[in-house]
């Protein structure tokens, strides 16, 4: 796998590319706490829990307001997997769906152990945070995918017969690889969606939604994004479903005033298909992020994955200024968020003055181990 052509980094493109890096990286989160406590309701159940207009606010879950769900433990991970991949460049040593797996095992031993294990030098930063060692009801198909040290590929896949969203709700960060063709960014989230999830219908959801959120980090529209999807995903086997679900989202826009029914109509019975096309469907009619987020979390289906997608979305397309401040003011885990998203900016924008042939940052690899 090769990654491509650099952007040309001026200043105003390093901060716009910051900016679109947090708002993904926090819109993910915060969709994800404020679809958590909705997560296992019916809609009737979410109205007479929260009220007749449903789920509008930030609610209690696992004992407070704005906790997340392995959904974003997972995206910050991804994170992490794809600055060591680029660090790992140096060595010689280059294939980013190991690194990836690798990451993916350091979340799956935040699952099974109490706390960082400060004897493990190669585990950098990220897997240090105490906050991350939470359980927050991972699917089986993650526990089992992560629970040994085999690596599923495209030829032999984990859970060949999994389609839910996990790992789509995951792979936002595939996407704000901006430098990398298009092509490439879809292969590579496909490639690491097997790793749990090995159904086509899953693992080119996870696709098309890591190349949605590359169009929207390069500065397209959310439209033009679907369509190069679209196109991408016409040339892979078994992508009838994913590009049929996409189809009916676009076409889902213009049929009258957005609400739960279209929204519960489009994800469907909560497999990655449905969610992805009921996220994009929440980001192209909502009003603004708050209004696009509370369609996606009130309905029957997995909501905290319909945040976490459509949140992922609306933050690549609009930057972090655009998220509810009083949400993020809430938000688990906002301080490592933030850490974690001006860490990738850096690598991708300044990446060789960091580690390279002409010297490196020993604070750099102390926090992304080359190991």
């Amino acid at each position: 796998m090769g990654a491509t052509s650099g952007a040309v980094w001026g200043r105003a493109e390093q901060q716009d590319f910051r900016s679109r890096v947090r708002g993904t990286l926090l819109g993910v989160a915060v969709g994800d706490a404020l679809g958590g406590p909705a997560d296992a309701l019916a809609l009737d159940e979410i109205r007479s829990v929260y009220g007749g207009e449903g789920l509008l606010d930030l609610a209690f879950g696992h004992g407070q307001r704005g906790t997340v769900t392995h959904h974003t433990q997972l995206t910050l991970f991804t994170v992490d997997g794809l600055i060591r991949a680029q660090v790992r460049r140096d060595t010689g040593a280059w294939h980013p769906p190991t690194d990836l797996h690798r990451a993916y095992l350091r979340w799956a031993a935040t699952q099974r152990d109490w706390g960082p294990d400060e004897r493990r030098k190669d585990d950098g930063w990220l897997a240090r945070e105490e906050w991350l060692y939470a359980r927050r009801d991972p699917t089986r198909a993650l526990l089992v995918g992560l629970g040994d040290e085999t690596l599923g590929t495209l030829e032999t896949p984990k859970n060949p017969g999994e389609l839910g969203p996990e790992a789509v709700a995951r792979s936002a960060p595939f996407g704000l690889l901006v430098g990398w063709e298009p092509q490439l960014v879809i292969q590579l989230a496909v490639e690491c969606a097997a790793q749990t999830h090995g159904h086509p219908i899953a693992y080119l959801s996870a696709g098309a939604y890591a190349v949605i959120v590359h169009g929207l980090a390069r500065g397209e529209s959310l439209d033009g994004a679907v369509q190069r999807a679209l196109a991408l995903l016409a040339a892979r086997p078994g992508h009838q479903p994913v590009s049929d679900a996409l189809q009916h989202a676009l076409g889902a826009v213009r049929q009258g005033l957005p609400g739960p029914g279209r929204v519960e109509e489009l994800a469907g019975d909560g497999t990655a298909d449905g969610l992805l096309a009921a996220a994009v469907y929440c980001a192209l009619v909502g009003e603004d992020v708050r209004h696009g987020l509370c369609l996606a979390v009130n309905q029957s289906g997995p909501s905290a994955a319909a945040g976490a997608l459509t949140g992922g979305l609306l933050g690549a397309l609009h930057g972090e200024t655009a998220l509810p401040p009083a949400w993020l003011t809430e938000l688990e885990g906002r301080p490592t968020i933030l850490e974690l998203a001006d860490d990738f900016a850096m690598e991708m924008t300044q990446g060789p003055a960091l580690h390279g042939p002409a010297g490196s940052s020993p604070g750099w690899l102390a926090r992304y181990p080359r190991a």
